[in-house]
């Protein structure tokens, strides 16, 4: 299995997961031209794309949905709630010829492979994020989630490849320039992950079978990447794990075996 942050933070999200030729992506938060010159740069086929997994409705993970839906023939798995919050909030109309329906706890699968789709605790319509498996690997994606609840830990166990979000330093949130309302938001039990909060969760996650950690959706305000790190990594202790930290800016890709 091979893994790609194309882009991971405020202003867009977008992951890639491949196996044997197929690739999906788990969200699409920057532009399409965006998501295939990446691909490029790292050395992946952009025409392997099969289908994308939308986790929520929020602008930095479905901008370029709109553009995917006029100019490709990718699949859309999202709820049906998420579906019909795209349609009322941005309207972009999934024909139900290219719509996967995702039922959180229901595992879906999908050209070789296996989706399982899990609820967050997030301010958003129906937020899911997904455990992926294809050729006896299991993967995970998990951002924009306000607390790691117990349902939330227990799809984290047992991963080759856990990704997730390590938003804000407490700190750097509390002293920073934000408005209050957005800093309540952020803290909140439906806003987004601390490092401390991120740690937490690692620490739950733990398994001889953990091979990488990708931390994500890192603010560039609110947070620094050796901070981020540094909480993982206080937590991974000796384990031959490898951690890395996923950009705005630069694609990330590392394969699990």
């Amino acid at each position: 299995m091979r893994y790609a942050a194309l882009a991971s933070g405020s202003k867009g999200n977008c992951h890639a997961l491949s196996s044997e030729g197929r690739t999906l992506l788990v969200d699409a938060g920057l532009s399409l031209r965006q998501i295939r010159a990446r691909m490029d740069v790292l050395g992946w086929n952009p025409e392997e794309v099969r289908a994308v997994a939308i986790t929520h409705e929020h602008s930095d993970h479905v901008g370029a949905l709109g553009t995917i839906l006029r100019r490709t023939d990718w699949a859309v798995i999202a709820t049906r709630a998420l579906r019909t919050a795209l349609q009322a909030a941005r309207g972009l109309d999934i024909p139900p010829g290219r719509w996967i329906e995702a039922r959180p706890g229901l595992p879906l699968d999908w050209d070789g492979w296996r989706l399982l789709p899990f609820a967050l605790p997030h301010d958003a319509e129906d937020p899911v994020a997904y455990r992926l498996e294809a050729g006896g690997l299991q993967a995970a994606v998990v951002t924009d989630l306000g607390h790691p609840t117990a349902l939330v830990a227990d799809h984290c166990q047992g991963l080759d490849l856990l990704v997730l979000e390590a938003n804000h330093d407490l700190d750097m949130l509390r002293d920073g320039a934000y408005p209050p309302h957005l800093k309540a938001r952020i803290l909140s039990r439906v806003g987004h992950l601390s490092n401390g909060a991120m740690a937490d969760l690692l620490a739950r996650s733990l398994s001889p079978r953990l091979q990488a950690v990708v931390l994500a959706h890192l603010s560039e305000a609110n947070n620094h990447p050796d901070l981020a790190r540094l909480a993982a990594a206080e937590v991974l202790g000796d384990a031959p794990v490898s951690l890395q930290v996923a950009h705005q800016l630069e694609p990330l890709a590392l394969a699990v075996a």
